[in-house]
Formats: C-alpha cells, sequence, structure tokens
C-alpha cells in the first residue's frame, strides 16, 4: 500500500469512526470537494460539511472498498447508510470517490452518486415523482447548502 493508499483508508476508517477531526488532517488547507449535493465546498467548509455529517448521523454506517491510488489521483468506492433526517426514511448511498494528491494530503475530492437513487429513498414518493427534476434536485442543493451555512455558524 502506498502512501496515497492509506490516506484514503485513514479518511474512511476515520468516517466509520465518525471522527471529523482526523477526515480533516487527510486534506490539504486548499481542499476542493465536490458531489451531486455539495458542488463546489473548498478548505475549510469542505471540512466543516464532514463534521456536520459525523455529528448529525446518529445511525450512518460507512463501508468502503476497493481503494487505489498511485502518486497523483486516487479512488474509492463507499456505502453510507443512514436515515435522512428530513423525511425519517432510511437511505443507502453508492458512492464512487476519486482523489488528487499534493504534497501527501487530498487537494480535490469529487464524490460521484446517483442524485435521483438518492431523493426516491430520501424524499419516498416525491423523490419517485419529481426527484429527477431540476427544481426538486436544486431545491436538495439549497437545503443542504443552508443548514451547513447553520452549523459552521453554530459551530464558530
Amino acid at each position: 500500500m502506498n502512501d496515497n493508499e492509506r490516506t484514503i483508508r485513514d479518511f474512511y476508517t476515520a468516517f466509520q469512526k465518525r471522527d471529523a477531526s482526523a477526515m480533516a488532517s487527510c486534506y490539504h488547507a486548499q481542499v476542493r470537494f465536490s458531489d451531486p449535493v455539495f458542488p463546489d465546498l473548498r478548505g475549510a467548509r469542505a471540512s466543516a460539511m464532514w463534521r456536520m455529517l459525523c455529528e448529525r448521523g446518529t445511525d450512518l454506517a460507512i463501508e468502503f472498498r476497493d481503494v487505489s491510488a498511485d502518486a497523483t489521483r486516487g479512488a474509492a468506492h463507499w456505502d453510507a447508510r443512514y436515515t435522512y433526517s428530513g423525511t425519517g426514511r432510511k437511505v443507502l448511498n453508492r458512492i464512487d470517490a476519486s482523489f488528487e494528491f499534493e504534497g501527501g494530503k487530498i487537494v480535490r475530492h469529487t464524490d460521484d452518486f446517483d442524485l435521483y437513487r438518492w431523493a426516491r429513498q430520501a424524499l419516498g414518493p416525491v423523490g419517485l415523482v419529481l426527484g429527477w427534476t431540476p427544481m426538486v434536485q436544486n431545491k436538495i442543493r439549497r437545503t443542504a447548502a443552508t443548514a451547513l451555512d447553520r452549523f459552521v455558524a453554530a459551530s464558530g
């Protein structure tokens, strides 16, 4: 296992333990994170998003596999199981992650998953019927951004 593979494993092992500080230590200070819900988080805001998920995800369970990396890039697959607090519905989110490294740290982290699949699980009938629409997907993004803004403001 090379150092970048170890960094990815350390990141997800910390996530399994809901240790957001250890997760943040894997990130470069100038990290850029994106996924279908949080399309452009940078630096401390990316770490704050993980801290929010770790603190609020009372039944969050993480599994990861297929970790690979070379000197500059890496990848992994991870699954998140949790109850979506907005509806109380159970979610299994299957995510493919890609990474770029600089100075032994993750400088770019991109998670890819099917937002419509997530919406069907998290939102139930509304997600099934409308979860594929830009209107609903943009609402999901706005709701998540507002939650992160409030979390950051409350945690100083």
